[in-house]
């Protein structure tokens, strides 16, 4: 038999939040309700800071971490609240979500952690888009390709 899928809307301090009930596991239709909801919070409703309660998820399925981004890069404030411990040790989490209150984690534009590689305030533009990078000569596939096939391995370690 299958679950119904329900979702509520809560606000808390201004934010409106997505309380997806006692689900421990989202699977990709819990998502598509997700990205549903919040797009007609956003869109629709013209809201301006959403938040999601994960008081009681446990697993979270691939592209949550990046929609709710898309939203912040859009001047979207988000939060999420009550995460488990599993939730907030994801890598994800620890580098772009920031403790306001207890309990409460806003994302944030980038990076916070000391795990970051690249500083909070640095230049979002890759070195490759500028042209800052070194050349390579170009290869020619077939000469590569005939280097390969006449190379001799000894699997044998003889």
């Amino acid at each position: 038999m299958a679950r119904k899928k329900r979702s509520s809307i809560e606000v808390r301090n201004g934010y409106h939040f997505i309380v997806m009930g006692e689900m421990e596991i989202w699977d990709g239709a819990d998502l598509a309700l997700l990205r549903e909801t919040l797009s007609r919070l956003v869109e629709t409703e013209q809201q301006t800071a959403v938040g999601v309660d994960m008081t009681f998820v446990k697993y979270i399925p691939s592209g949550f971490f990046g929609m709710l981004y898309d939203y912040r890069e859009r001047g979207i404030a988000v939060q999420l609240s009550t995460p488990q411990p599993h939730v907030k040790e994801m890598l994800w989490f620890r580098e772009f979500f920031e403790e306001t209150s207890p309990g409460v984690f806003e994302l944030q534009q980038r990076g916070q952690t000391s795990r970051s590689t690249v500083p909070a305030n640095a230049s979002a533009s890759a070195p490759w888009l500028a042209g800052d990078f070194p050349r390579q000569p170009p290869v020619d596939v077939a000469e590569r390709d005939s280097l390969n096939a006449n190379r001799e391995f000894d699997y044998a370690g003889t």
